[in-house]
């Protein structure tokens, strides 16, 4: 589901990949996992979330995501509002 107020989307990460490290201006996000394990980078703190283990991050905090182990990261993510042209790259 996409609305100017709200995103909700399903992502799915090959073993070994990552996103680069940013952050959104005004959209808070919530990831949710589904399958495998997320290494999440959130300011100076490393998460590890395993199958329905989740982490809210506050617009403005500098985070990435990654996938270090050999099988698919499936994960859910939403924002609010949506994060679309609100991601910066740091």
């Amino acid at each position: 589901m996409q609305s100017p107020h709200l995103s909700i989307i399903k992502e799915r990460m090959p073993p070994g990949t990552r996103e680069a490290k940013h952050y959104h201006q005004t959209a808070n996000q919530f990831f949710y996992i589904l399958e495998g394990e997320a290494t999440i980078e959130l300011e100076s703190k490393t998460f590890v979330l395993r199958p329905s283990e989740g982490l809210y991050i506050k617009a403005g905090q500098v985070h990435t995501i990654r996938n270090n182990l050999d099988e698919d990261l499936l994960f859910i993510v939403t924002s609010s509002p949506h994060s679309h042209g609100d991601r910066i790259i740091v």
